[in-house]
């Protein structure tokens, strides 16, 4: 986006990963220097937050919310803050008619996304909420040939949503993932939102949920050579839940969301339409590729769609980033805000009757929709 008046001024909430591993927001600010100014962050965690602000020259340190906003000056805040915390924090923003960038999910019950919602309504401000997969090229690419018809009516999707749990992987973690195994967090919040807001952002709101969930092993121990190496962890929240979206019109999604996938060879995402195939994140392969039949009368197959639509290497580089950037070009540059609320309280819906289709063993209807901006029901063959 070309701007040419003053940057966004934003401040920071949460020193942690989101905040400054390498994928992170502020490694990647740089890249939107001429609409975003990080004028402040804050964090319980005193000391850190002043390392983290010397480090990437950030004027003002605070130690919460309360005393960043109060210290007047900002446009916006990212909340970077852990998923229980969300509401709390962000309802705080909102009330003093500030931006909101929020980390997923937006809220923990439908009740505080409204009021969120509400808050932001009253005062004219934008809510943006991760996680940011809708922005990458691969995802918009994919909802056209959907909207487009490109590969016929769509029968069903395949979502992976999952990894192997923080502290799962050999190579250690470098904070204590406790809070991730426990109840208030736990994968469907953590990741299995991403495969929701992915299917969901392509293919429209759902309409259904049938889930299985459950936990897998009450104890995990942080592997690899890391600070946490060893540590025992009671688990408390789900780890292992499967579920399937309904989508109307004989349209499903199958979604994982969950701490025990170590590896996989199968394309993040998968649509089935009755003309052809979307695979978006073909492992070792590109980012997005279609299958058409009848690409000549009789013959089927594969096409790998030529870059920048197969891969958008500058969306990618700027990593997590990018939602404040969003951010600057909705309210700077009037944008169509691709992150709504609406979304995000769609999703945490979806994740809130998973919980209840699991635990009642019963397909739960969802109530909440958004603007898909446009339809996928597809009159074809």
């Amino acid at each position: 986006m070309v701007h040419s008046g003053p940057p966004l001024r934003v401040g920071i909430l949460g020193a942690g990963g989101i905040a400054v591993a390498s994928y992170g927001v502020l490694p990647n600010l740089h890249h939107y220097s001429d609409t975003v100014e990080v004028v402040a962050l804050a964090d319980v965690d005193h000391l850190r937050a002043a390392a983290v602000a010397a480090e990437y020259g950030i004027p003002r340190v605070h130690r919460s919310i309360e005393d960043m906003v109060a210290g007047g000056g900002l446009d916006a805040v990212a909340n970077l803050t852990p998923i229980p915390l969300h509401h709390r924090t962000s309802k705080v923003v909102l009330e003093h008619g500030l931006h909101l960038v929020t980390e997923k999910p937006i809220a923990s019950t439908l009740a505080e996304a409204d009021e969120l919602i509400m808050l932001a309504e009253q005062h004219g401000v934008e809510i943006v909420c991760a996680p940011p997969d809708l922005l990458r090229e691969p995802f918009r690419k994919a909802r056209e040939l959907v909207a487009g018809g490109e590969i016929g009516r769509v029968a069903f999707a395949r979502v992976h949503s999952s990894h192997q749990g923080p502290g799962g992987g050999p190579s250690g973690w470098p904070s204590d993932p406790t809070w991730f195994y426990q109840r208030g967090s736990g994968p469907l919040l953590d990741m299995g939102v991403y495969g929701i807001h992915q299917i969901t952002g392509v293919l429209g709101p759902a309409r259904r949920v049938a889930a299985f969930s459950g936990i897998t092993d009450p104890v995990r121990t942080v592997r690899g050579d890391g600070p946490f190496a060893g540590l025992q962890i009671e688990v408390t929240a789900d780890d292992n839940t499967l579920f399937l979206l309904d989508f109307g019109d004989s349209a499903y999604a199958v979604v994982d969301g969950g701490y025990n996938l170590h590896a996989s060879r199968s394309p993040r995402v998968e649509i089935f339409g009755r003309r052809g195939v979307i695979n978006i994140g073909v492992p070792d392969g590109p980012e997005l590729e279609v299958f058409k039949t009848d690409l000549v009368p009789g013959v089927d197959g594969w096409v790998d769609p030529p870059r920048p639509i197969a891969a958008d290497s500058t969306r990618a580089a700027v990593g997590r980033a990018i939602i404040v950037g969003h951010l600057a070009d909705v309210v700077l540059g009037g944008a169509r805000n691709e992150l709504g609320a609406d979304h995000a309280r769609h999703a945490l819906e979806i994740m809130l009757a998973v919980e209840i289709s699991a635990r009642d063993n019963r397909i739960v209807e969802l109530g909440t929709t958004f603007d898909h901006g446009s339809s996928t029901r597809q009159e074809l063959p």
